[in-house]
């Protein structure tokens, strides 16, 4: 089950449909496509043992995680990334669209983060997490679940933050948020977020092949980053 350990301010969202992107913490997340699986694959073959633990409720292991890479589905779920400057990735999240039957869309959605260890600190847990309920909302989700596990106190003290009823069973727990219905601002924001994003994503690949390329002309062995990268 997917894991959460960040929250939004709220599921109603700004008043302004691009104040996210006036805020001072705001940064670009791009939704996913089936063409980013090895980075993805890269992004939570990196976590800890400890954030893994916490991000998929047991302790799983490379070939899990592969596997579980390979079964994403792009065209059912929404998976959102933040990139630095190397296109690697340093958050990531997935929301899960379930309870869908007979060709009606999905009322129900599960929510999953993870941010690199080395990201932390930074606000983007919450940032994946606003635009999940954002994207939510404007499918016409209703209800947004996040497992965890008991044990993820920090998690469970930013679900119930956010507004979720959370319920503990054991050594797992569940957060339930009731989102509220989509509007013509909630559509705004999104694009307004969405496009930003694209912008962004395209102005760092023209930045990495331009380095690349001078690397090349200079007679340096570029990395798969890219030459003299800065760090994540």
């Amino acid at each position: 089950m997917p894991d959460s350990i960040h929250h939004a301010s709220g599921p109603q969202g700004p008043s302004d449909p691009v104040a996210l992107a006036r805020s001072p913490t705001w940064v670009p997340i791009r939704s996913l496509a089936p063409r980013h699986r090895d980075r993805i694959l890269a992004h939570l073959l990196r976590l800890p043992e400890r954030d893994r633990y916490l991000r998929f409720g047991y302790m799983a292991s490379d070939l899990q995680i592969t596997r579980y890479v390979d079964e994403l589905d792009f065209e059912r779920d929404e998976v959102l990334g933040i990139f630095n400057r190397r296109l690697r990735l340093l958050g990531l999240a997935h929301l899960a669209y379930v309870d869908s039957h007979d060709g009606l869309p999905a009322t129900r959605a599960e929510f999953g983060v993870s941010v690199a260890a080395n990201a932390r600190g930074r606000g983007y847990g919450q940032r994946l997490f606003d635009l999940a309920v954002l994207h939510a909302r404007n499918r016409g989700v209703q209800t947004l679940v996040i497992h965890a596990l008991s044990e993820n106190t920090t998690m469970l003290r930013i679900a119930r933050k956010a507004g979720a009823e959370v319920v503990r069973e054991g050594g797992e727990a569940q957060a339930v948020l009731r989102m509220p219905a989509d509007s013509f601002q909630s559509h705004v924001e999104q694009l307004v977020e969405d496009s930003a994003a694209e912008w962004d994503y395209r102005f760092k690949q023209q930045a990495r092949q331009m380095s690349r390329l001078l690397a090349v002309l200079s007679g340096s062995n570029p990395t798969t980053d890219g030459p003299r990268a800065p760090p994540d």
